[in-house]
């Protein structure tokens, strides 16, 4: 049984750090929309739920965008008016922000162009473009992994109400929609 305690203990201390920053303010984060809006989160996002997606690094944008179609047909997407089922789902901002930061913010205005030919233009005015320090939000939000994109939910005041990190999967958008109350 001594064998299996540092098992349980590692676990145990696990959950919690990834866990740590649920319940806390979400730093306040500005940078400039695809479409040459200045936004502030979590500022310019009170008064609804906000999704947000961070990355900083190359494999994580990846991963990033294997979010950007499911998240843009729960929350994004306008409803048919024409339709014989309405849409009902939450009414929430969404937020996917490349983070620029030490010598790649030099690479941010080239990779903002790129970024606005390559990806959907109705999603522009939901990818903030963030060029800038990294290790306050590290800090922060408790993310280490370079290579893996992190997303929040933050609450109508700013506060950090569900994190978790990786790819796209159909549970973690389930755990979203019981959040902000979609359907």
């Amino acid at each position: 049984m001594q064998k299996l305690t540092p098992i349980f203990a590692f676990i145990f201390f696990s959950t919690f750090i990834a866990q740590a920053q649920v319940g806390d303010p979400f730093p306040e984060m500005s940078g400039i929309t695809l479409t040459d809006q200045q936004l502030s989160v979590p500022t310019d996002t009170e008064g609804k739920f906000t999704l947000i997606g961070l990355a900083y690094s190359k494999k994580a944008e990846d991963d990033l965008k294997s979010w950007f179609q499911p998240i843009y047909n729960e929350y994004v997407r306008e409803s048919d008016p024409g339709g014989l089922i309405p849409d009902m789902g939450a009414d929430v901002n969404v937020v996917f922000v490349p983070m620029f930061t030490g010598i790649k913010q030099g690479a941010s205005k080239a990779a903002t162009k790129k970024m606005k030919k390559g990806i959907d233009e109705k999603l522009h005015p939901h990818v903030l473009v963030y060029s800038g320090k990294l290790g306050d939000y590290k800090e922060a939000l408790d993310f280490e992994k370079k290579d893996t994109p992190y997303f929040f939910v933050i609450d109508k005041s700013g506060k950090i109400v569900y994190a978790t990190s990786g790819k796209f999967s159909v549970k973690k958008l389930n755990e979203i929609d019981e959040l902000v109350g979609g359907y």
